[in-house]
């Protein structure tokens, strides 16, 4: 913690040099993905918190760090006696950045931000709700504190073949042409890394977790440029890249290529994905703008919705990963039943991707898995340790997902260890209710998440019993674990939930200081019969992995419920089997043979 203390003194003595009385700093990047490389943690190297999401906020005379309840017991572990503040987003009570700023500093003075690092909407936001305080625009100057600060590390990439894409990029390019509808000539400025992977048919390797290369891309009505480390293509990548109509420029000519745009040529971007940095550069005036008023942006909402090759891809990926779970869990129950073996949550973690190893098209992890025996699991994004042992009594949490070249997967299970209570059987079993309860929604097209979330969410109520985060998010194709731009959660979202689109299903309940329960599956979104009112959507359950029914009180269950699960477990044995020799296919048998109503 001092040297916390002694980072932010530093800071501070050169805010005063640079005449700015605060600096905010995101946990970001200047292309907004949820995962940045080393470089790029600033906000963790000032604080000393580690979770994916978070702002801290330095004046002369204080510090705080802004996250949301993923991370509100993991932040107060970190930023204990670091003279950081927490202030827990969505709290009653908790004042936005922009409310402490306005509290803390007197009019006229200045906040300091990097440009590249906060997008258009949230800079025209922030200066807003600072009133008279002055938000100044500066490049980042963190070299001068940050010792022996990590270099940017660009890797190589890949071409994705059309027959796991399912389509090119002239044939993307076209549907996005016919959804902007922009009458002449534009140039369109694409800057989250995913979205330039999915138009461009590239995965790379830049970011921990995330098949991304490090890129910015700039399309218009016929062609598509891909701005890129050259260390990142060879002359063969970029021929290939030619020949489906990209053309690769310098990642560091970016700025440049926006300097010298024609000033008569339309520009478009979304405005939540474009950095003021990138902004500025482009010299737009009012007449040349053509926002993107699709929510998350149009490549997002394209990307979201998955074609029919993807999805048989996603298949594929989810009957993988689901060998390895039932490999895993067997090895689990063996581990109990057994008194030689000692299980920590490290190990455990590592088994898994052991097992997922077996499988030669597995690609890595795509998140840190998250072990959580006991207490742990309260935690949501409870990060694992060397240390702690899985003991032979109560609940064991694997949160874990891998990359496939055709998919990405991300399954939680919450696992018997042995002797369990009353409340948590009770828990555990509202929490499988409210899972199957959005795995069977019926709905119509134009229903957002923010309606759906409830069909979980208010089965875990019925117990009694909160979480905090949202039910579902998008999942990508081999591409990021966390997809948007749609959702399930309480928080209104625009995007109504559509035909292709895949998301988690994960209901929850955290009891701190005594154990966690989570249950998620992977859901796709189809169209499910119409008539004469319309068209009805739903959802397909598509991970296959057992449910540890031992910690369900089946007298709660409703025979609907009960249905449900016999023929889930059912789709579970047939999917998973073949791939399974005689000693998993019999024991698999009896864990997802039928329950009585």
């Amino acid at each position: 913690m001092n040297i916390i203390r002694s980072r932010l003194q530093r800071l501070r003595n050169l805010l005063n040099n640079k005449g700015l009385h605060a600096f905010v700093i995101p946990s970001a990047d200047s292309h907004f993905g949820e995962y940045v490389q080393e470089r790029f943690k600033v906000c963790e190297y000032m604080s000393g918190f580690t979770g994916s999401a978070g702002t801290l906020v330095v004046t002369q005379e204080s510090a705080a760090l802004w996250t949301d309840s993923r991370y509100f017991v993991q932040a107060v572990q970190q930023l204990n006696g670091s003279g950081v503040e927490l202030m827990k987003l969505k709290d009653a009570g908790t004042p936005s950045i922009e409310q402490w700023l306005v509290s803390q500093l007197e009019s006229g003075e200045k906040v300091g931000i990097d440009g590249s690092l906060f997008s258009l909407e949230k800079y025209q936001m922030m200066k807003r709700e600072c009133g008279k305080l002055n938000v100044v625009l500066v490049d980042d100057f963190f070299d001068e504190i940050w010792d022996k600060r990590p270099l940017f590390k660009p890797k190589k990439v890949r071409i994705v073949p059309n027959e796991i894409s399912g389509a090119t990029s002239g044939e993307k390019l076209k549907k996005l042409n016919s959804l902007l509808k922009i009458k002449g000539r534009y140039y369109y400025i694409l800057s989250s890394c995913d979205d330039v992977a999915w138009l461009c048919n590239i995965r790379g390797a830049d970011i921990e977790y995330n098949p991304l290369a490090y890129s910015y891309a700039v399309f218009d009505n016929n062609s598509i440029h891909l701005f890129i480390s050259p260390e990142s293509v060879d002359e063969e990548i970029i021929l290939l890249l030619k020949d489906n109509g990209i053309e690769v420029h310098d990642y560091n000519s970016f700025l440049l290529f926006l300097n010298s745009m024609d000033p008569g040529i339309q520009r478009c971007f979304c405005e939540s994905n474009i950095s003021v940095k990138n902004y500025k550069a482009l010299h737009c005036n009012p007449g040349n703008i053509v926002k993107d008023v699709i929510p998350g942006g149009v490549t997002a909402f394209v990307k979201a919705s998955k074609n029919n090759v993807e999805i048989d891809g996603f298949r594929k990926a989810m009957i993988n990963d689901g060998v390895a779970w039932v490999k895993l869990i067997k090895y689990l129950e063996d581990s109990f039943i057994s008194s030689s073996d000692d299980l920590y949550e490290h190990s455990v973690a590592e088994k898994l991707i052991e097992f997922r190893r077996e499988n030669l098209d597995y690609l890595g992890e795509s998140f840190a898995p998250i072990v959580a025996y006991g207490k742990n699991a309260a935690l949501p994004h409870y990060s694992f340790t060397n240390t702690v042992k899985v003991m032979k009594e109560g609940l064991l949490l694997v949160d874990s997902g891998a990359h496939y070249p055709y998919g990405t997967t991300d399954t939680t299970r919450t696992i018997v260890c042995g002797e369990i209570t009353e409340e948590q059987k009770r828990d555990f079993t509202f929490v499988l209710k409210g899972m199957i309860n959005l795995s069977r929604a019926v709905f119509i097209p134009g229903t957002r998440g923010s309606s759906l979330d409830i069909l979980a969410r208010g089965e875990v109520m019925r117990g009694g019993k909160v979480y905090m985060h949202g039910t579902g998010h998008g999942i990508g194709h081999n591409l990021c674990v966390h997809e948007g731009p749609q959702s399930i959660r309480m928080e209104d979202n625009p995007v109504a939930i559509s035909p292709g689109m895949i998301l988690s299903n994960e209901p929850a309940v955290y009891q701190e200081g005594k154990y966690g329960i989570r249950i998620e599956n992977t859901l796709l979104c189809k169209e499910l019969f119409d008539n004469e009112k319309g068209s009805f959507y739903g959802f397909e359950t598509i991970s296959f992995i057992p449910l540890d029914m031992k910690a369900v009180d089946i007298e709660m269950l409703s025979g609907d419920e009960v249905d449900w699960i016999n023929r889930y477990h059912r789709d579970v044995y047939e999917k998973l089997s073949p791939y399974l020799d005689e000693s998993l296919q019999d024991w698999l048998s009896k864990k997802t043979s039928n329950i009585c109503d």
